[in-house]
């Protein structure tokens, strides 16, 4: 299947700035927006999901970075963890409310004898569009991991130290001592709060979350003494995260449910842990290939030979051909690093570079004039006008 374009489904260029992807949005969205497409809501729906994705991912720096470098496969692997795009995952709710305007976008929601049939209700699951009713989910929070190549190689198992809001354990997160909960006196237990306005033949209703249950519809009997009411605590722990083999250096890798408590028991967001591969003092990376450098004499240049190379698992033999020029890239097959969520490894390129001797004692000059001397083919002066032009 051909990688998704989000880009096209936006219609702007891959380089296109912040503004004129929600530009392109805000004209495409009310284009296809599925309640002003009565003759064929369906389809107007699938694209206006389309086009939300596609929003989602180009006007968030992080996953933009993701898309562009990996495509909407690494997209849905790092980021999504391996599922696709739902409307559980749109951030943008406030840019819908901005294009559509209050007005319309509470006649979508709020006109009495209206509310409950809107295509728009049915994708965003009801009421404000993009806002959870209840208490709202935990944060995701990000924790960077630096890496030796080598670790790269064989993938690792690390042992990271984090520090943010945690569901306190005295309570379970519910906030209440004993974790006993009564029906909250504001909402009624409802979990929200409505006020209507007129305006001309149309009454407006506007349903919010309740202020004081924050959407649960019920409220500790006695806060709890360990977080006061909060349910959370700042609290410190160590997470091991499984590092697979050839991560790439920048990559977030997402631990879902390991990032801050939600509100109020809600579910925790998630961990995103970025990858950073330290230089090697032998080796550059290259994708799944690396790159060794090997500095050879003018003799074994000439003659060939075989030698040893350091590779990440330990020394292998590299046979010279007989010849090789300075600059020759000679290839390692299987001694690379394995490919990310790929099958097969890479290989290691060894560069050969042939060195020059700066200092020759009396005999090695008496050698390298003698073959200065010996007759080279036609058009040659000698054997050093070939070897430096072959």
């Amino acid at each position: 299947m051909a990688d998704k374009d989000y880009y096209g489904v936006l219609g702007v260029p891959r380089g296109a700035s912040k503004d004129e992807i929600k530009s392109a949005y805000r004209k495409l969205a009310k284009k296809y927006h599925p309640d002003l497409n009565k003759e064929n809501p369906k389809a107007a729906e699938e694209k206006f999901k389309q086009l939300s994705e596609a929003y989602e991912v180009l006007a968030d720096d992080e996953k933009r970075k993701i898309y562009d470098q990996y495509g909407a496969d690494g997209l849905k692997q790092q980021v999504w963890g391996g599922e696709g795009f739902d409307w559980s995952r749109f951030t943008h709710a406030q840019d819908v409310e901005d294009i559509f305007g209050d007005d319309l976008f509470q006649s979508f929601f709020g006109r009495s004898g209206g509310f409950g049939g809107s295509m728009f209700e049915q994708l965003f699951g009801g009421g404000t569009v993009g806002r959870r009713r209840g208490p709202a989910l935990g944060r995701d929070a990000r924790v960077d991991v630096e890496l030796s190549l080598e670790e790269v190689a064989r993938g690792d198992r690390k042992e990271l130290t984090v520090q943010y809001p945690m569901t306190c354990p005295a309570c379970r997160g519910t906030g209440a001592e004993g974790e006993r909960l009564v029906t909250c006196p504001t909402c009624a237990g409802r979990g929200q709060v409505s006020s209507s306005q007129r305006r001309a033949s149309s009454q407006f209703i506007t349903i919010t979350t309740c202020p004081k249950c924050n959407g649960r519809g019920q409220w500790p009997e006695r806060p709890c003494r360990r977080c006061s009411g909060d349910g959370r605590i700042a609290e410190t722990r160590t997470i091991a995260v499984e590092i697979p083999p050839g991560v790439p250096d920048g990559v977030q890798l997402r631990v879902p449910g390991r990032g801050a408590a939600g509100e109020a028991g809600a579910p925790p967001g998630d961990l995103y842990v970025a990858v950073h591969v330290r230089p090697h003092e032998r080796f550059v990376r290259e994708g799944a290939d690396i790159l060794y450098e090997l500095p050879i004499s003018i003799a074994d240049a000439a003659l060939g030979a075989e030698v040893e190379v350091p590779t990440l698992d330990g020394v292998s033999r590299l046979r010279i051909p007989p010849g090789t020029q300075s600059g020759t890239i000679l290839r390692l097959r299987g001694k690379g690093l394995p490919r990310f969520q790929a099958p097969g490894r890479g290989d290691q390129l060894v560069r050969v570079t042939v060195q020059t001797p700066t200092k020759l004692n009396a005999e090695e000059r008496r050698l390298f004039e003698q073959l200065r001397r010996l007759p080279g083919d036609e058009g040659h002066r000698g054997v050093f006008d070939r070897f430096r032009t072959s």
